[in-house]
């Protein structure tokens, strides 16, 4: 099979080309497995985290990619709740261990034995891969495969983001940068919480005017004054200078939600600024988001197909996932990236 592989970390300001194409045997099921023969993969940050080394891989090479659609084509003894035909995608949960008692809470994100697709296991950038059936999940029938994609992660870990806010009918929320995910999330929440207004700050003037035009009240630079105290914030940058802007512009009580696996440390000294008055005095919080769970990769899927969410994607054929990565990390996307992997 054909795929696209990580060898080593790379300085992607040195280095144009991180992924190397490659030949493979394609894998075959385990017990309780699936085999994938993929059609799509979404291109997400989570890939450079990889390729800078801010989340790298535990072993080299490995196919990057969590995003994954794809048609089961064999399974594996023992799998039940699959069957060769099925449209499945996978996302960034892999597996885990199923008996500890984050995993029996539904919050398998927090399990100690978390594996992550792409990253701990080869992922969807190939032709064919293997999955735990219990970790593939349906897609609805309304989406296309690229569409189906960027609601993997973007939109499952959006979602837990959402709901990490506890926000409420009514309630202010802020979006901090606005790529893939903050845009279903804008979608989201307006389907929701119909009363609600969003204010979104980012760098790009392209990524504040796709905002507005998502239905946005108000957007600025990451460092402007929203008009209006929010609620709450998401951030979903890969640096650390939204956040401290973000916690000048909660209202009391409000909650900060940080999206991102990994922060990158260019400017890790605006940590230093935080003046406790300005940035947490008044009951402020700031809470991370780890993984997502399966619970909100299924529900996030049912809730994108009865809003009829229609991802803004942009595509590349699989041999251009450098350049896909490239533009990703120069910013000012408008939606999702999606690598087509196998030709209609």
């Amino acid at each position: 099979m054909r795929a696209m592989m990580l060898h080593e970390v790379v300085d992607l300001s040195m280095q144009e080309n991180p992924l190397r194409s490659a030949e493979l045997d394609a894998p075959a099921p385990g017990p309780n497995e699936v085999l994938l023969e993929v059609d799509v993969c979404g291109v997400c940050h989570t890939e450079l985290d990889e390729i800078e080394g801010r989340t790298p891989p535990p072993r080299y090479p490995v196919v990057p990619g969590h995003q994954v659609v794809g048609r089961v084509v064999d399974v594996g003894p023992s799998v039940q709740e699959r069957k060769v035909g099925d449209r499945v995608g996978v996302a960034w949960i892999y597996s885990a261990c199923g008996t500890c008692r984050y995993c029996l809470a539904g919050q398998e994100n927090l399990c100690e034995s978390f594996t992550a697709t792409g990253r701990d296991v080869n992922g969807g950038y190939a032709e064919y891969m293997r999955v735990p059936a219990a970790f593939a999940h349906p897609i609805p029938d309304f989406f296309s495969d690229a569409e189906a994609a960027p609601l993997l992660c973007a939109g499952a870990i959006g979602y837990r983001s959402v709901r990490l806010t506890e926000m409420e009918n009514g309630d202010r929320l802020g979006l901090t940068g606005f790529g893939a995910s903050a845009h279903l999330v804008l979608k989201m929440v307006r389907h929701r919480y119909p009363d609600s207004e969003i204010y979104v700050f980012a760098r790009s003037e392209r990524e504040r005017k796709f905002a507005l035009e998502l239905g946005a009240v108000w957007s600025g630079d990451t460092a402007e004054r929203a008009p209006e105290k929010l609620d709450a914030i998401i951030d979903t940058t890969p640096v650390w200078k939204p956040i401290v802007e973000a916690l000048s512009n909660l209202a009391p009580g409000g909650r900060l939600v940080v999206n991102a696996i990994r922060k990158e440390t260019s400017d890790q000294e605006q940590l230093l600024r935080l003046d406790y008055a300005r940035h947490l005095w008044e009951e402020k919080e700031i809470k991370s988001v780890a993984n997502v769970a399966r619970r909100d990769v299924s529900e996030f899927l049912d809730l994108a197909a009865e809003m009829k969410i229609r991802p803004e994607l942009e595509e590349y054929p699989l041999h251009e996932a450098n350049r896909a990565l490239l533009e990703m990390k120069a910013g000012g996307l408008r939606g999702a990236k999606v690598l087509r992997i196998r030709q209609a």
